[in-house]
């Protein structure tokens, strides 16, 4: 549509078209497109042209958001976002199920498990059925959770192949969630992905309450947990600027880089090595 307004081609009250034209046109340089419409009897006059622009642009703007909103970067977003809603409220209804059953039945407990006996009990009084009923919806959420949990370990290195084979493919989900996107991961610093999740600690840190924090939820990642405490700050900057590229290259071009795992897996094996050199001194020394 290089030279040509948007409108060429399209009926004034052909909206869809006109969005589509609106959102793939282009043009080398501006022009009087009100007066070129006119010419060629898109619109009666300019007021008129401008409507239908109006209208055009914002069919284009919906249309750019429901494409946006059904990614597959956000429908990982909802996933896990639904998955830690089930998980934290079917936590919270046991521990309420635990006192009401507790109050009920011969036997005690707490948990999930609990939650899990009490609904297959048979009630024979209604404060038994609705105890045993509020227990359903417990294991309900409870492999809600699971199974969204399923949904994401198989579609999440669909999205972003190298971050979940780096990640895992749950903790890669977390970090596109709470960025908003794999777009906005993928522009951020590493020391900001290092530290997502942590959001709390870090405000605490900047009102002069606390130490800065290490690390945000990519703590759960073996190469973090697993490191000993003096050498996890170390471990957390390597594994978060790894992450960061790996968001970058799915974002940007999506091939698979293995180099990238092996990039990681050589920088801990030296950040670990610390700990072994660290004790074989301490042997020398005594």
């Amino acid at each position: 549509m290089t030279g040509d307004g948007w409108f060429v081609g399209t009926q004034r009250d052909d909206t869809a078209t006109g969005a589509e034209h609106v959102r793939e046109g282009r043009a080398d340089a501006p022009a009087d497109w009100p007066a070129r419409a006119v010419e060629a009897g898109f619109a009666p006059d300019e007021e008129a042209y401008y409507a239908a622009l109006h209208e055009a642009c914002i069919a284009a703007t919906r249309g750019e958001a429901t494409e946006a909103e059904r990614a597959g970067d956000q429908q990982l977003v909802h996933a896990v976002r639904a998955m830690d809603d089930c998980t934290r409220t079917a936590n919270e209804l046991a521990e309420r199920l635990s006192e009401w059953a507790g109050a009920l039945f011969d036997e005690e407990g707490g948990g999930i498990a609990f939650a899990r006996e009490v609904a297959d009990r048979e009630p024979t009084t209604p404060d038994e059925e609705r105890a045993v009923s509020l227990a359903d919806r417990v294991v309900g959420l409870v492999d809600e959770a699971d199974e969204l949990e399923a949904y994401v370990e198989s579609r999440a290195p669909t999205v972003a192949p190298n971050l979940a084979a780096m990640a895992g493919p749950v903790l890669a989900a977390r970090l596109i969630a709470l960025a908003g996107g794999l777009e906005p991961l993928a522009k951020k610093p590493s020391g900001t992905v290092q530290v997502l999740g942590a959001e709390d600690a870090l405000f605490a840190h900047l009102r002069g309450h606390a130490s800065s924090p290490k690390h945000g939820v990519i703590y759960t990642h073996e190469y973090v947990r697993g490191t000993r405490p003096e050498d996890r700050g170390s471990a957390s900057r390597a594994l978060a600027g790894k992450l960061t590229i790996a968001a970058r290259v799915d974002h940007y071009s999506g091939e698979r880089k293995p180099e990238l795992d092996e990039e990681l897996d050589e920088r801990m094996a030296t950040i670990r090595a610390r700990a072994e050199d660290d004790a074989s001194a301490a042997e020398d020394d005594t």
